[in-house]
């Protein structure tokens, strides 16, 4: 059948494990844990032979929506002196009899890929496991007997709620004006920053070169690294002309020209980190 209705009554057997499992990865994207429960918080008992993983649910990469309401206690093979090896916690979707996607009953469980010894780096070891989907959630590192911090491998998917409020929530702060006593806005919106403004300058400067500021832009309002912020200032002489460059831990440098007494107008936008 070419076409189909996933939750409306056709007159034939049509909401199916597979359906919905699309409609998820649709929705959903990629695998992710869910916000809900502990998000398969991991913690690692005194003696570094088990591992505790809280409550969570998450999106498999093919679809499926798995959940874990109680804690779940999983074993750690004992280290060997000398030796390095990195295990893995990871969710398993398995099905027996069919293909992973077609007929068949599905399982799930939270289980340890044991790594491989050695004195070098170690690197992480793949879920051999048959006719399964399988997703990482936690790196183990041991280093001999002794277990390290467990290490998430995992992204989480953020609520609704949450993607709104990002998106939608205005913050403010100032944001003082080298060579001056007043200061410049500065509006979020989501990740994007924009600031303004229309100011005198008390002291003048000429021909700055990359020159470092004490001033520096509040946290939150940070540029991405790498990135970085630009905020132009000028009259309408054109006699002044002067750019500040904020990095990511809000340090700015000016360039440029500016004069005591003269009105200038300040804008910039970047996208905060």
């Amino acid at each position: 059948m070419a076409y189909n209705i996933i939750n409306g009554f056709t007159g034939l057997p049509h909401v199916g494990a597979g359906h919905l499992a699309t409609l998820a990865k649709a929705l959903l994207g990629d695998a992710h844990v869910l916000d809900w429960g502990d998000r398969f918080a991991c913690t690692i008992s005194t003696d570094g032979r088990t591992a505790t993983i809280g409550t969570g649910a998450l999106n498999m990469g093919e679809g499926w929506l798995p959940f874990s309401d109680e804690p779940v206690k999983l074993a750690i093979d004992a280290g060997t002196a000398g030796q390095k090896r990195n295990d893995l916690i990871v969710a398993r979707v398995r099905k027996d009899g069919g293909d992973l996607n077609l007929g068949g009953i599905q399982s799930f469980e939270l289980a340890v890929v044991k790594g491989a010894n050695t004195t070098g780096t170690p690197t992480d070891p793949k879920d051999t496991a048959t006719n399964t989907d399988s997703y990482p959630l936690w790196r183990i590192p041991l280093d001999g007997v002794t277990v390290g911090t467990p290490v998430a491998l995992y992204k989480t998917l953020a609520t609704l709620a949450t993607v709104g409020d990002s998106l939608t929530q205005i913050n403010t702060a100032q944001l003082k004006m080298p060579y001056s006593d007043r200061t410049i806005a500065l509006t979020r919106v989501g990740r994007m920053v924009v600031a303004s403004a229309y100011i005198t300058l008390n002291s003048s400067f000429s021909n700055a070169s990359n020159q470092s500021v004490t001033e520096t832009i509040p946290a939150g309002f940070r540029p991405m690294p790498d990135i970085g912020g630009l905020l132009h200032g000028s009259d309408n002489t054109g006699a002044i002309s002067f750019y500040l460059w904020g990095n990511e831990d809000g340090s700015m440098r000016l360039n440029g020209t500016g004069n005591a007494g003269r009105f200038v107008g300040i804008s910039g936008c970047w996208i905060a980190a």
